[in-house]
Formats: structure tokens, sequence, C-alpha cells
């Protein structure tokens, strides 16, 4: 009889209107209001605790808590990844992309030539 595999829960921390539609397909949204962004640390610090395997964290809350996003990502085996907001992208998640490939491969291999 094969083992049941256990599911890897995913997260998405932001505002209302950019993480309600992660729920569509089964992310559980943590809605945070701009003026609440100081309760965003212990949300992120929950979330990796219980044992989430991604959390999707709007642009402008993952600029904001960067360190600590940094050392949960020491300690924890989450994985914390940058999402536009609905104003649009601010080119975090394409610059975190590029620095942790770089640090995997030793070289940025997205540079221009």
């Amino acid at each position: 009889m094969a083992a049941k595999k256990k599911a890897h829960p995913m997260a998405a921390v932001g505002e209302y209107e950019t993480v309600l539609p992660f729920q569509a397909v089964g992310v559980k949204p943590c809605i945070v209001k701009s003026d609440e962004s100081s309760d965003v640390d212990v949300m992120l610090l929950e979330l990796a605790k219980s044992g989430y395997a991604v959390v999707f964290v709007q642009e402008a809350f993952f600029v904001e808590h960067v360190d600590r996003i940094e050392e949960l990502n020491d300690e924890y085996e989450t994985s914390f990844i940058p999402i536009p907001g609905l104003k649009g992208s601010m080119g975090v998640g394409l610059e975190s992309i590029r620095s942790s490939v770089e640090r995997a491969v030793g070289m940025d291999i997205f540079a221009v030539k």
C-alpha cells in the first residue's frame, strides 16, 4: 500500500485584493491592511512555525520586512516569494530570483552581455 504524502500548505500575505484570488487555488489568504504592517512579522513567523512550505508576500510588505524574512529563511524551511500588488511590480521578485540563483550558481547568469 502506498503511503499518503503529506501536503505542504501555502499562504499568501498581503492586502485583500492581492491575496484573495490565491484562495481559488488552495492557498490560504492572510490579509493585512497597509496600516497594520507591523503585524506582518508575527504572521510570517507563525506561518513558518506552522510548516508552510511557500508563503507569497506582497512586494511592499516583502521590502519592508526583508531582514525578518531573511532570518526566517535561515531558521525554517519555508520559502518566502515576493508577489506584485495591485499597483504592479516593484521588481523585487526578479531581483530576489536573481540573487538566489547567483548564490546557488556563483555568478549572475541573467547579466546582459
